[in-house]
């Protein structure tokens, strides 16, 4: 569709300072709508705070503001673009700086200051932000629409809360309105408990308003990310599935592209309510983030929620469909896992719920959810090993009931102890499709572990591969130690001829030649990657993000990429945080999304021949 010729000059908010539920995503979104503004000739004006940012760069936006994001700031900021620009079409993009940007439009246009300097708001309009935020809205557009939502009350005191949650019964969900990350909600099982959660609800909110919410704890939780443009057509990106069911914040569970456990049919009712809703909200452009709750046996869909701005799983999207220009079919499986750092705090409630609290996230990609899943354990780099760890069935089965960081690993215990599927399913809430994916992986660890390492079969070998075994692993379930205990896997793998490919990440399923510069290593037999006679660096990521060490690593990945293609060198970056601008399509000449292990880096390195 052509471009807009009304607005000459757009001021981008960005999001602040890293905080839970917000971080290197808006980076990423925002860098990306400079550059994209820019190459349309429109003249780019940046809002942050936060200097250890790509998007603050002199060179990304025409003129870039740090200081403090407030409305006083942001008013100072309108006015002096605009006697810079008397006569020029002008306008403010709010829906890539998160949480933050969007309370800040509704505060500028609520104030007057849009109006005053004749400024427009473009991406969403503050009456689409206020209908998506504020939860009776929402819930209004959605029944107008014909769309089930949970049973819900707008409350702003105790007194309503108390009055309606007795007659819908205990547990309930508080979702306070226009706060981030879930800041302020979390589960109500009796009247004490929601007092507590309530008032701080109401505290939180910056309009001191809560929902109240019938519970849907144990449904399958599912999101689509979905794009928007003026001429009202409206695709469908991704779709993802939470590993974990409603109850953790969508931030804090293992998520995976596409969503694996839907029927067609459930896939088809999901896609025509998501263009319903963001036609209904009346987003204009761009993407939205749309939640969906369904029940596990009746199959009953219910909306839970919906961004109307770029999200963490607007990154997600981006990186594990290359987004192009029609709806995507992915021949391969993302798996994204949240990385929380409670070490850091002793003492802190490590139980998941509704409020998030990973501070990163890593990507991972495979042929197969296993491998995908193997691939981004590997990638939140512990420094845990497998072991023949015993614990005490009292403590396994609350660590079961109850989501915690640590649930991966209670499972493989479970499973190794005699615990069936369908036990396991009933105590945590998760889809039986997953727990016989990692029944599967169990059952491979145990056939490994009934061969020794001189007569394995190459099969039992490849087989283990496919799955996403790490080499280290394999060294550690045959004992092997020490120096070099890699290298004998390595070995092995060459002698019965078990070598990685590298896949490209395609859109389209084969169906028509890739030429992004995605890849991906797997176990297969045709291999996509391509390397050239250029002289190459390959430039190492810092993973995900974690306490004291943030996005300043990838600002100074991205710039060592920058100055070395102005060198003429050929750029290779590994990583595995989808929230980074060092993981973008054009940052490097060629990204490989793997581990940062000796045996990831190492697989990169010898198939760019550096």
């Amino acid at each position: 569709m052509p471009k807009r010729t009304d607005i000459s000059k757009i001021l981008i908010i960005g999001s602040g300072p890293i905080i839970i539920g917000q971080s290197a995503e808006f980076d990423y979104s925002g860098t990306q709508a400079c550059k994209a503004l820019k190459a349309e000739g429109y003249e780019v004006v940046l809002a942050n705070s936060n200097p250890a940012t790509i998007m603050t760069d002199p060179e990304v936006a025409d003129r870039t503001y740090i200081e403090p994001l407030t409305r006083e700031y942001l008013e100072e900021i309108i006015r002096v673009e605009r006697e810079l620009s008397p006569g020029a079409g002008f306008a403010v993009l709010p829906t890539v700086g998160g949480q933050t940007a969007l309370n800040l439009a509704i505060e500028l246009s609520d104030s007057g200051v849009l109006e005053k300097f004749n400024v427009k708001l473009i991406g969403a309009s503050v009456e689409s932000i206020k209908k998506a935020e504020d939860r009776l809205f929402f819930k209004d557009a959605m029944q107008k629409i014909g769309l089930d939502v949970p049973k819900s009350a707008l409350v702003n005191n105790l007194k309503d809360g108390l009055e309606f949650a007795g007659k819908i019964g205990f547990p309930v969900i508080v979702r306070p309105s226009f706060t981030l990350g879930g800041s302020g909600g979390g589960m109500a099982y009796n009247r004490e408990e929601l007092l507590e959660v309530l008032a701080r609800g109401l505290d939180f909110s910056p309009v001191h308003e809560a929902l109240i919410e019938e519970s849907v704890l144990g449904w399958k939780e599912y999101e689509l990310e979905v794009m928007r443009d003026l001429k009202d057509n409206v695709i469908i990106i991704c779709s993802i599935e939470n590993f974990d069911p409603m109850g953790v914040h969508t931030g804090d569970s293992i998520t995976v592209a596409p969503a694996q456990t839907l029927t067609d049919r459930e896939y088809q009712a999901m896609r025509d309510a998501s263009i319903k809703v963001i036609r209904e909200i009346g987003v204009e452009t761009g993407a939205s983030n749309i939640q969906y709750g369904v029940h596990p046996t009746t199959g009953r869909m219910v909306v839970i929620e919906m961004n109307p701005r770029v999200s963490r799983s607007s990154a997600l999207a981006s990186k594990a469909t290359g987004f192009p220009c029609f709806e995507p079919t992915l021949d391969y499986v993302v798996v994204k896992i949240p990385k929380w750092q409670f070490e850091k705090f002793p003492g802190a409630d490590e139980n998941l719920g509704p409020q998030m609290k990973s501070v990163g996230e890593v990507m991972a990609i495979g042929r197969t959810f296993k491998e995908a899943l193997m691939k981004g354990v590997r990638a939140l780099d512990t420094g845990k090993r497998i072991g023949g760890e015993k614990i005490e069935p009292k403590i396994l089965t609350q660590r079961l009931v109850t989501p915690h960081p640590e649930r991966l690993s209670y499972l493989r215990y479970a499973i190794r102890q005699g615990h069936t599927v369908k036990q396991l399913a009933k105590m945590t809430g998760i889809d039986p499709w997953f727990l016989y994916q990692l029944k599967e992986i169990n059952d491979m660890q145990l056939e490994v572990e009934k061969h020794p390492i001189e007569s394995v079969p190459g099969e039992v070998v490849r087989e283990a591969k496919r799955m996403g075994f790490s080499d280290g692993r394999l060294a550690g379930t045959w004992r092997l130690s020490g120096k070099g205990d890699q290298e004998k896997i390595r070995h092995l793998r060459k002698k019965h001829k078990v070598l990685p490919v590298y896949k490209r990440v395609d859109t389209c399923a084969a169906e028509f030649e890739s030429y992004t510069p995605y890849l991906y290593s797997t176990y297969e037999e045709e291999d996509e990657a391509t390397p050239t006679n250029r002289k190459k660096v390959i430039i190492l990521g810092s993973g995900p993000n974690r306490i004291g060490q943030g996005i300043e690593f990838d600002y100074c990945c991205c710039h060592a990429s920058f100055a070395l293609r102005e060198d003429g060198y050929e750029t290779i970056m590994v990583n595995c945080n989808p929230e980074t601008v060092s993981t973008d399509y054009d940052t490097s000449d060629r990204l490989y999304f793997e581990p940062l292990t000796f045996e990831g880096t190492s697989r990169s390195r010898s198939k760019t021949q550096v």
